[in-house]
């Protein structure tokens, strides 16, 4: 399982521990942060899971360019980051992009209790200016997270999106309920029970169905989470 994720760069259920939760008992996400990652040939970046997301009830989910890792955070480690969050928010003149400098990672910093954030950020944390230092220094440990309670995490369900086109090699048949024009039309929600074998996040398969070859993608989502 390849949790971790590649080098940053160019592009961007519940855990085994119980059920799964349905959307009406669903924590909601209160902190969540997307990045990008350096693309392999055929990779689609937007199928890529979240790479980083606090629920509500102090569970953490981790992303990497196709699988997830989960776990649970304590009431001090929630707080931490509670506490990060308020020195992002007293920052005199924030705005919703911020630039650390060179280079072109970029992430979007979303924070949904308490005072709403929505930031995107581009560049090395690692350089950024004393004035974002906050930000650049939560980012990149949302970026880099590990927690000893992180384990594989198996969605109960899944984002599928098809594309016509065509990759290397041959192609599976399509052996999802809704016909693929459903699915080129916008992310349909499908049980993850139906996609064991299936290549998942930014990894995609080459499917064939009436005679068109489509790119399949299966973005992992979280509890309650809509595609």
């Amino acid at each position: 399982m390849r949790v971790r994720g590649r080098a940053i760069g160019l592009l961007l259920g519940w855990l085994a521990l119980g059920r799964a939760a349905s959307p009406a008992e669903a924590p909601e996400i209160v902190l969540l942060l997307e990045a990008s990652f350096t693309l392999l040939p055929g990779q689609v970046g937007e199928a890529a899971p979240h790479r980083f997301a606090l629920l509500e009830d102090g569970s953490v989910y981790v992303g990497g360019t196709s699988d997830m890792a989960a776990g649970r955070l304590a009431g001090p480690e929630v707080r931490g980051l509670e506490q990060e969050l308020d020195r992002v928010r007293k920052l005199k003149g924030l705005g919703s992009s911020v630039s650390f400098g060179p280079g072109e990672a970029r992430y979007r910093l979303s924070a949904r209790k308490g005072r709403p954030l929505d930031i995107t950020a581009t560049g090395d944390p690692a350089g950024a200016p004393i004035a974002v230092k906050p930000i650049a220094s939560l980012i990149a440990s949302l970026a880099a997270f590990s927690h000893p309670s992180l384990r594989p995490y198996r969605p109960a369900f899944y984002a599928l999106r098809a594309q016509e086109g065509k990759l290397a090699g041959g192609c599976r048949p399509w052996s999802f309920a809704m016909p693929p024009d459903q699915a080129v039309s916008g992310p349909q929600s499908i049980p993850g029970s139906v996609v064991s074998g299936w290549p998942t996040g930014a990894d995609p398969a080459s499917v064939c169905s009436g005679g068109k070859t489509y790119v399949v993608t299966l973005r992992p989502l979280l509890p309650g989470e809509r595609p």
